[in-house]
């Protein structure tokens, strides 16, 4: 993942995002709920879910980034986390299991019937001793996700009581605008999605992408109220959900909230066996190695 900016620079916008995220509690009246329970929502686990198969990269959380595999970098990001007090690797194969016990990680075993990350996250849950109220589907193939913003996205829905998932986007890139592999997200104007397409969304009249709109692009993080993970997972599938194959959309169209921040950020994950030298690259000039 690159970044378009200084460390400092990425905090400020997660921490305008959460500050913004505290304003709309209060004018809805969730200090005072907040007040009342200080723990609301205290206790989150971070999950990475992983998988073996893969149409377009087989084995891809095994892949050696810089003599690491990517799972372990993606961990290792991820347990500088403040708001995570565990992290746990989710996977249906014993060699990522293997792997991740070898550099110090706990491991889950989940079933391979699971179809997507959010539900290998709920079958882990599940198996977890612990009780926790967040959950944070971290993705497996952002070995340079930011601290900041995992902590950004559980704050983002400590805050927001009457949303059962939070999310981050940054800004799209105009060039990016038709690419249906980058997902845009619309807004409204307390926070919280209205809606998410693979489609250039907002769409005007000349339908050309409008160099001078703010679009926004969603990144992978995200995370659940651990009571609604369950529900989320029995929820049977939605036609909009369907259409666009983003999974997000289940909850929306059920009536449910999700709360957004923006933060500034520029998504690099490993999608295919070219972006590993693009990843090396990037931590290089960073110094992470």
């Amino acid at each position: 993942m690159a970044l378009s900016s200084s460390p400092s620079s990425q905090k400020t916008w997660i921490v305008h995002g959460i500050l913004a995220g505290t304003a709309i509690a209060a004018a809805i009246g969730a200090r005072a709920y907040l007040g009342r329970s200080r723990k609301f929502r205290s206790r989150v686990v971070g999950i990475i879910p992983a998988r073996y198969a893969s149409s377009r990269f087989e084995g891809k959380p095994l892949v050696q980034i810089l003599g690491k595999p990517m799972i372990q970098r993606t961990w290792e990001r991820s347990k500088l986390a403040s708001t995570l007090d565990h992290v746990v690797v989710a996977t249906d194969d014993e060699r990522i299991a293997d792997c991740c016990r070898g550099f110090g990680a706990d491991v889950i075993m989940t079933s391979e019937s699971c179809r997507n990350g959010t539900e290998r996250c709920n079958e882990a849950l599940e198996k977890l001793e612990k009780k926790y109220d967040v959950v944070v589907n971290i993705q497996g193939d952002e070995p340079l996700i930011e601290p900041e913003i995992i902590d950004g996205v559980v704050k983002a829905l400590q805050v927001a009581p009457d949303a059962v998932f939070s999310t981050a986007v940054t800004s799209l890139k105009p060039e990016d605008g038709l690419d249906p592999n980058r997902v845009k997200c619309v807004v409204d104007n307390r926070g919280y999605a209205i809606y998410f397409s693979r489609g250039l969304i907002p769409y005007n009249k000349s339908g050309k992408v409008n160099p001078d709109f703010p679009y926004m692009l969603h990144l992978g993080i995200q995370s659940f109220d651990s009571k609604f993970l369950k529900v989320y997972s029995e929820l049977q599938p939605t036609p909009l959900q369907l259409e666009e194959d983003l999974e997000q959309l289940k909850v929306l169209e059920n009536g449910y909230k999700m709360k957004v921040i923006k933060v500034d950020h520029e998504a690099h994950g490993v999608d295919t066996p070219d972006d590993v030298e693009k990843i090396e690259s990037l931590m290089r000039e960073r110094n992470l190695l």
